[in-house]
């Protein structure tokens, strides 16, 4: 119809391989680590000449930003169910974060950790993870769980267990099986902690990816 934007075939040409650099840059990461391979080994798996890659990257730290933006786009599209109370939403939310975790490690250590040195995600790529992370922990502040240390509380526990899990037992659930025990453990802790009097607020403002 008069009127539709043409789409630019030059535009999506470059988004199709970007893609496909990405997919590739993913695939060698499971392989040899985040850390384990250069863009020439890229290159070398795409079929290129490794100056090619200049083209849609400017260099190896743009391209893990790019899969950083990837990686916190596929945390930010997971589905949290309605919760009744704050123990199910905290088992709903830890649920998600270790299945999204240990279905692929090297996006975890992409997303979670600092595994690579001297790489620090862009602020678009760092807002979406900012995003992401809300959207897990929206169930527990709907419940009123609202204070950052509590928050911290719960997500550097539940990382703990995905560490321990990662770095001991990769495949099995050895620490993950533990979950719903931890949430129990975690909600006694925070509901009997909210009901003393004169608790002091030490949270900061700002949130923050597990």
């Amino acid at each position: 119809m008069l009127g539709e934007p043409v789409p630019d075939w030059r535009s999506l040409r470059r988004e199709a391989a970007r893609s496909d650099i990405l997919r590739a840059a993913s695939a060698l990461a499971r392989e040899k680590g985040l850390t384990g391979w250069t863009l020439r080994d890229l290159a070398r798996r795409l079929g290129l000449a490794a100056p090619s890659l200049y083209s849609y990257f400017a260099s190896k730290d743009d391209l893990f930003d790019a899969l950083f933006a990837q990686g916190s786009r596929e945390f930010l599209a997971l589905e949290y169910p309605p919760s009744r109370d704050l123990r199910e939403a905290m088992l709903v939310s830890a649920r998600a974060y270790v299945r999204f975790s240990c279905d692929d490690p090297v996006r975890y250590q992409l997303l979670f950790q600092r595994t690579i040195p001297g790489f620090t995600p862009s602020a678009g790529s760092w807002a979406l993870a900012q995003q992401a992370y809300d959207k897990s922990l929206a169930g527990l502040i709907a419940f009123g769980l609202t204070e950052q240390r509590d928050l911290d509380l719960v997500t550097g526990v539940v990382s703990g267990l995905v560490a321990q899990q990662l770095a001991n037992e990769p495949g099995g659930d050895r620490w993950t099986r533990l979950l719903e025990e931890t949430v129990d453990l975690l909600h006694e802790h925070l509901v009997r902690r909210r009901r003393r009097p004169n608790r002091s607020a030490r949270g900061t403002s700002e949130r923050r990816p597990a």
